[in-house]
């Protein structure tokens, strides 16, 4: 008899190969996904098989970037073994699905792909890119019909113990699969960009509902149909009893963390598991990992970094409410004996974005001391976040639901300057593993439009460079000040953050027994 099945869907998951994801949340499932191999857990994560990719950019002669699709390596489909041929209905038509199976162990990723008509197939072409809301919808009906199938003719309902809805694009499952009690919804934002509506003429039309709503919000559905909503940050479940009062009495949080085989660098890793792990150790692991992102730096730029100068880093999806203006304002007022090395990509669709890729790029081109990866991806960085010195970690208080970079790196002694959102203020102690700034604001406040904005932002600002002060004095004065916070991030964050942790909160009775 089978082990009792965990079904995660998820629009996107970030393997060590492959262009399946766009962020975080990718990147999160992919580490489940890791870890639950190692587990021996019973665990399928059902997504899209995404031929273009998500995007790539090139940069014109004026210096705008322009996007591109990501072809999927070859390396990475010869992987996928075909699964089975799945049949489902969009737009009234019949639908032919193939199904690849990526395996790791106990694990699978099962990536659905429609071959036939011509039109369903240009639909799952890329991550989170659409021609219109229309083919969004679509998309998302044809995610949850197929794992419906695939629930029902390979793993069997009778062997499924949890289904988990990663994000609200995915709670369109309870529609075509008639399992109460076996949902879940997992919330990763707070921002509206995360619950998506759409007209209940769509509705209508591909599923025979007439909704009382005439924009029904994916999220409130998902949320009503599933047993549970899970938060991803004890500030988030905070934040997000504001958001949704009328749910909140089924939700709970499990802050996030991430795989630390695979974000932990071996250098830091071996020494920690054997117990040898001090400052001495920890200065010579540092010096030979900030070499392999000194060498990543030369492969994009001809530039010398000398082992005296500290290494700044800003790297994660590029928007608005991240605020790249800090790293901008950073480089231009700081002195060059900083150097900055800045990564990450913004959607095709975000302008504000864009426009900092572009200053990015502009920086890069005109300072000697900053480099920038447009191309930032999943082994970028893990060279960045373990080789760098600092890491900023700069979101609008409120709207970050947990962040992991700060995360990665502090399992590699890469201390953080952080605001006050998401995880940070569980696992940062100011001044002592890490560094804090600004103030932890629970309301969800519009960055965009709200009058407060540019004052918090100015007084944040002032007090992030005050804390990056304090942090590269001590990185000059007292290197043994500096390493003892780095020590202490890596001691204090890796049994807090182990993504072991987090499958034993969603999964306590089946991940306990395999741990």
């Amino acid at each position: 008899m089978p082990a009792e099945a965990i079904i995660s869907i998820t629009p996107e998951i970030a393997l060590d190969e492959g262009f399946t994801y766009a962020g975080g949340l990718g990147v999160l499932e992919g580490d489940k996904f890791y870890a639950a191999s190692r587990l021996g857990l019973n665990y399928h994560v059902l997504s899209l098989l995404y031929r273009g990719g998500y995007v790539d950019y090139e940069f014109d002669a004026d210096g705008s970037p322009r996007p591109v699709p990501q072809g999927q390596p070859k390396s990475f489909l010869d992987k996928l073994q075909r699964c089975c041929e799945l049949e489902v209905t969009l737009k009234g038509e019949r639908v032919g699905v193939s199904t690849w199976v990526y395996t790791k162990g106990s694990a699978r990723v099962v990536f659905f792909e429609p071959v036939e008509p011509d039109w369903a197939k240009s639909i799952v072409d890329r991550v989170f890119i659409e021609r219109d809301p229309k083919e969004k919808f679509l998309k998302y009906v044809f995610l949850a019909r197929a794992s419906a199938e695939y629930i029902k003719n390979v793993v069997g309902v009778e062997y499924v113990k949890y289904i988990d809805l990663q994000e609200a694009y995915t709670a369109l499952l309870p529609l075509v699969l008639n399992l109460p009690g076996y949902f879940r919804l997992i919330i990763h934002t707070p921002g509206s960009w995360g619950h998506p509506s759409f007209p209940r003429e769509y509705f209508e039309q591909e599923f025979g509902y007439k909704m009382i709503e005439d924009k029904v919000v994916l999220t409130t559905l998902g949320a009503i149909m599933s047993r549970e909503l899970i938060m991803v940050s004890a500030k988030h479940f905070n934040v997000m009893r504001r958001v949704i009062p009328h749910l909140i009495d089924k939700a709970r949080f499990v802050t996030n963390g991430v795989d630390i085989e695979r974000w932990m660098h071996p250098s830091i890793r071996d020494h920690l598991l054997n117990g040898g792990l001090n400052n001495g150790v920890l200065a010579e692991a540092k010096k030979k990992i900030r070499e392999e992102a000194v060498r990543l730096v030369g492969s994009r730029k001809h530039v010398s970094i000398d082992p005296e100068t500290p290494i700044v880093v800003w790297a994660r999806r590029i928007t608005k409410y991240k605020r790249p203006y800090f790293a901008l304002k950073l480089i231009e007022e700081a002195d060059r004996d900083v150097f900055f090395l800045l990564g990450g990509k913004a959607h095709p669709e975000d302008k504000e974005g864009l426009g900092y890729m572009r200053k990015f790029k502009e920086l890069e081109k005109s300072r000697p001391n900053v480099v920038y990866f447009p191309d930032y991806d999943v082994q970028k960085a893990r060279t960045i976040l373990a080789g760098g010195d600092i890491l900023l970690f700069t979101p609008f208080s409120g709207y970050e639901a947990s962040g992991t970079s700060f995360m990665k790196a502090a399992l590699n002694a890469t201390a953080s300057i952080a605001s006050r959102d998401g995880a940070a203020i569980e696992l940062i102690k100011d001044g002592v593993n890490g560094w804090l700034f600004g103030n932890d604001i629970r309301d969800l406040i519009d960055f965009a439009r709200d009058p407060r904005v540019p004052e918090i932002d100015s007084r944040e600002y002032e007090e992030l460079k005050v804390k990056l002060a304090k942090a590269l004095d001590l990185f000059r004065s007292d290197r043994e000040g500096f390493l003892n916070i780095g020590l202490n991030a890596v001691l204090t964050f890796t049994p807090r953050v182990d993504i072991t942790r987090v499958l034993t909160e969603y999964y306590p009775d089946l991940a306990h027994s395999n741990a």
